[in-house]
């Protein structure tokens, strides 16, 4: 049986959780159009007869701001060391940007196995695409380079079947069952906090963080508070909405999917507080989780 760990890497808003979850067939790392929308490791297990891969998707590498964006840069820098194969993802022209070329300096540092995948071929004119594969292709880094729409599932059966060739054989890590290694509890505040980036202005998302305060679970019903925490005292006005109307919204939607996470009724609370400059604060980050305690 072949097993092992895959890290997927790339610059933000490339398609990273999107791809972890077509390889799973269900959502356990939240989505959105907004950059930096995943700010921890996230581990999704896939397991079929042959064999089993913990594939881990990092946050978007990027030039930090502050210090959530240095823990958020160091963490997907580090899976480099501690994966058996790397999964780096592109998206546009290498002429594009100059942060896949960051990345290219960081994979170029290691001798681990290493395949470039160009997402979002569905909306990628055939001429880019071919530039795009042509150079990357050139530089002899990569076992393989191939396209991929995440979105629509194209070619993520052979990227599964090629990420597999680069593993040893092994014994599985989790059961078969496992899909993810996070509790519950950090992924109900995922939902929470994706309904929010859904929800909210620009100005808002990136300094929005949520707190699980309780979690009390009943065989019919689960209650949960949890509090949004943002930066600013205008930011909570925002969040708020006139007449309670924004964050009712994002209640709402939380509430439906959660319930449909834990397969019981769900009563949801959500509080906003402001937490002034806390991507900046040590200790905020360590009790949001975002660094070791």
């Amino acid at each position: 049986m072949k097993t092992g760990f895959v890290g997927i890497i790339g610059r933000p808003n490339v398609g990273k959780s999107t791809l972890l979850n077509a390889i799973l067939g269900e959502k356990i790392a939240i989505t959105t159009d907004k950059p930096q929308t995943t700010r921890n490791s996230i581990r999704g297990i896939y397991t079929c007869e042959d064999s089993q891969i913990v594939f881990i998707d990092t946050p978007g590498i990027h030039k930090p701001k502050n210090k959530l964006g240095s823990y958020m840069d160091e963490m997907a820098v580090n899976t480099l060391k501690e994966v058996d194969a790397v999964i780096f993802i592109v998206d546009s022209s290498p002429k594009d940007g100059s942060g896949d070329s960051y990345v290219l300096d960081k994979l170029k540092e290691t001798q681990t196995p290493k395949i470039l995948v160009i997402n979002k071929i569905d909306k990628m004119p055939p001429e880019v695409f071919k530039e795009t594969y042509d150079y990357y292709e050139g530089l002899g880094l990569f076992s393989k380079v191939m396209g991929i729409s995440a979105l629509e599932g194209k070619n993520v059966d052979d990227l599964l079947e090629h990420a597999k060739s680069l593993l040893e054989e092994g014994p599985m890590y989790f059961p078969p069952d496992m899909v993810t290694d996070h509790p519950e509890r950090f992924i109900v505040s995922e939902i929470i906090r994706e309904k929010a980036l859904l929800y909210l202005r620009d100005e808002v998302p990136h300094g929005i963080a949520v707190e699980i305060e309780a979690f009390r679970e009943g065989k019919d019903l689960t209650s949960i508070n949890a509090c949004i925490y943002c930066e600013k005292k205008s930011h909570k006005g925002i969040i708020l909405g006139s007449g309670g109307k924004k964050i009712k919204g994002i209640g709402r939607a939380a509430r439906l999917e959660i319930e449909g996470l834990l397969g019981t009724k769900v009563y949801l609370e959500l509080w906003v507080k402001v937490k002034e400059n806390w991507r900046d604060s040590g200790a905020a980050l360590s009790n949001f989780g975002y660094t070791e305690k």
